[in-house]
């Protein structure tokens, strides 16, 4: 690309366009007929129309695909996905406060970025991590799982954890008993065909780090778990003793990558696809193997069912596999 920065609205529209028609990985799942978008918005786009009325209809097309890694970004705006962004916020399955007070509670513990503690009278660990933009280290894990060396098992806290680094998915999966086992596979968009993909490429599980940790772990998610957390959603399926409590997730599991407008706006968008072992895509969600949806009557009581029915199901899962003699 040469220096010109060229403001025609028809040039940049169309660029845009090809860009994500030749370079999108997720056409399939999203339903979308890309063609038919264009014949519909192109007639709006002119040359001489404001640079803000151009980002509308830019951003109109973009929302077409209802991904949350697909994002227009200018000096004065950023188009992001209207419909990722509403079910996050309303259909978030987690009362921030009620954990605070009554399950982390004023005595709780912070190593690094988790936050955790011991509830269920003292039989079930509780951590709490936020984001995956937060950095986070298995040592600390391990550190965590030996300050309650009685506890039948643990919940990781993940409801509306944006996502971040895949890295930390890894991170945190090294605590759990690995044999090799296949997570997920990932192709890249590599043609100018919809259906165009690299050859699928396994991604397995991290060796153990520390000593295993085997007894029963629920993690909680809804549908604010998004991207790097939908994916270790996914990952939840090759371990014998985890299981997902709570909502759908948000999904996200295309890894996003972009470019610049002849304009210099910027943009970007899903280039890879994850399948899981069973084949399947779930990009749009993954689905929870146990469904709880915060019940706002507890949750005027001080009580998470969510958290609380996790912890029964660990109780009931270690019970099962430590009977009483």
């Amino acid at each position: 690309m040469d220096d010109r920065q060229d403001s025609d609205a028809v040039v940049n529209f169309d660029y845009l366009w090809q860009r994500v028609d030749r370079q999108y990985a997720l056409f399939d799942v999203k339903e979308v007929d890309w063609q038919t978008v264009y014949d519909t918005l192109r007639p709006k786009v002119h040359s001489d129309m404001s640079r803000e009325a151009l980002f509308q209809v830019m951003a109109q097309m973009l929302n077409t695909l209802q991904d949350g890694h697909v994002n227009l970004i200018t000096p004065f705006d950023m188009a992001r996905s209207d419909s990722v962004w509403h079910r996050r916020v309303a259909r978030s399955n987690i009362d921030e406060r009620v954990v605070n007070l009554n399950y982390l509670g004023i005595g709780h513990h912070t190593t690094g970025n988790l936050r955790h503690n011991i509830i269920a009278d003292s039989s079930v660990i509780y951590v709490r991590y936020s984001s995956f933009e937060n950095s986070v280290d298995v040592t600390q894990l391990h550190y965590i799982v030996r300050q309650y060396p009685d506890a039948k098992g643990m919940i990781l806290d993940l409801r509306q954890n944006g996502g971040g680094a895949i890295r930390y998915i890894r991170e945190l999966l090294s605590l759990m008993p690995a044999h090799g086992q296949t997570l997920y596979t990932t192709q890249l968009k590599n043609g100018p065909g919809h259906d165009d993909f690299s050859t699928p490429t396994a991604v397995t599980a991290p060796a153990s780090r520390h000593t295993a940790y085997s007894q029963p772990v629920a993690v909680l998610t809804d549908r604010g778990s998004y991207s790097a957390t939908s994916i270790f959603a996914l990952c939840t399926k090759a371990y014998s003793n985890m299981f997902c409590v709570g909502d759908t997730t948000g999904g996200g599991l295309g890894m996003p990558n972009g470019g610049e407008l002849p304009n210099g706006w910027r943009y970007r968008f899903s280039i890879t696809r994850t399948l899981a072992v069973d084949g399947r895509n779930y990009e749009n969600g993954m689905p929870p193997d146990y469904t709880v949806i915060l019940d706002p009557s507890a949750t005027a009581a001080g009580r998470d069912n969510v958290i609380d029915s996790a912890a029964a199901l660990i109780i009931e899962r270690y019970n099962q596999l430590h009977p009483a003699p």
